[in-house]
């Protein structure tokens, strides 16, 4: 593919979501132990990492990143125990990202296996090729943030085929997902200055169950609201933070099977699909409200971001 595209196409992500349980259920190692799981991780990484040394290679203009699913937590309270609880929830995906953004195995890392008696073997080279091959730039999706707490009698709500505990100063979608352009923002913030590379958002939406009309509009102002503030707190980062950002792309554009449910009802997108959750339906396709709005938003950059 780096041969056949590389007059055509300049940026590349090696694996989708590398950090997020789905990865375990592709390579087939769902619920295993955590030997496995890291050593099939270690894997991830240099293959990753060979592929940004190949394609860098064929073409030295090639951008490639890595992507992660990005789920920020605040501490649930200013409980020094709570915002320990927070530090080591954050280090979930920050692991993932230090491997392939600074080139190697962070320490709190190494001391949890060394605690839970987790053993990576390395081919020889292994460590120089993960250091060589380290991502131009971060990929990553964002839906959602949740909180941190010792406190088990904490309220929790669904989110993304997990169960957080909820943030009582956000709402949430119908599925639980709390609702957090700020979050965004700080997002922005933490990777771009821990990592000082660009950063791409490449999956952002509102999951909703939307309603045809008489006359056949739907009316999903609710996913229009949802952009909006996103897009506003991401120019934020950019203009008053200094993040270097690439790029955004919303999820999704075509409704489609959510993945995290497996339902037709859940719907991200601005074209709408005539089928329901048992596969019945015209499959017609109708646009939405928010389609004419991103078209008027991608147009202008961004800048127009207001609705009739």
């Amino acid at each position: 593919m780096f041969n056949r595209y590389k007059d055509k196409v300049k940026h590349w992500m090696t694996f989708n979501e590398i950090n997020f349980l789905r990865c375990w259920v592709h390579i087939g190692i769902h619920n295993t132990d955590d030997q496995t799981k890291y050593q099939a991780v270690h894997h991830l990484f240099v293959a990753s990492a060979k592929a940004v040394k190949l394609g860098h290679e064929i073409n030295p203009d090639f951008k490639i990143g890595t992507m992660v699913a990005y789920i920020p937590s605040y501490p649930m309270t200013c409980k020094p125990e709570d915002v320990m609880k927070n530090l080591v929830f954050q280090r979930q995906v920050e692991f993932y990202l230090d491997v392939q953004c600074k080139g190697y195995y962070p320490a709190n890392k190494i001391k949890e296996f060394e605690r839970k008696g987790i053993t990576i073997k390395k081919e020889q080279g292994d460590d120089e090729i993960i250091k060589e091959g380290i991502a131009d730039y971060i990929g990553f999706s964002y839906y959602m943030s949740t909180a941190s707490t010792t406190d088990k009698n904490a309220e929790k709500t669904g989110g993304n085929n997990m169960m957080a505990y909820k943030n009582p100063y956000l709402e949430v979608s119908d599925w639980g997902w709390s609702v957090d352009p700020l979050g965004l923002r700080i997002s922005l913030c933490q990777m771009y200055e821990r990592y000082n590379i660009p950063l791409f958002v490449v999956e952002n939406g509102f999951g909703a169950v939307d309603q045809v009309e008489v006359d056949g509009s739907i009316n999903d102002d609710h996913r229009i609201d949802y952009l909006k503030e996103h897009i506003k707190a991401m120019k934020d980062a950019v203009e008053l933070d200094g993040v270097d950002l690439m790029g955004y792309t919303p999820w999704g554009c075509i409704d489609l099977v959510s993945w995290s449910t497996g339902e037709m009802k859940k719907r991200y997108s601005f074209i709408y699909v005539d089928m329901d959750d048992a596969g019945n339906g015209t499959l017609n396709r109708s646009k939405k409200k928010s389609f004419e709005w991103y078209k008027q938003c991608i147009e202008s950059n961004g800048e127009d971001l207001e609705s009739e």
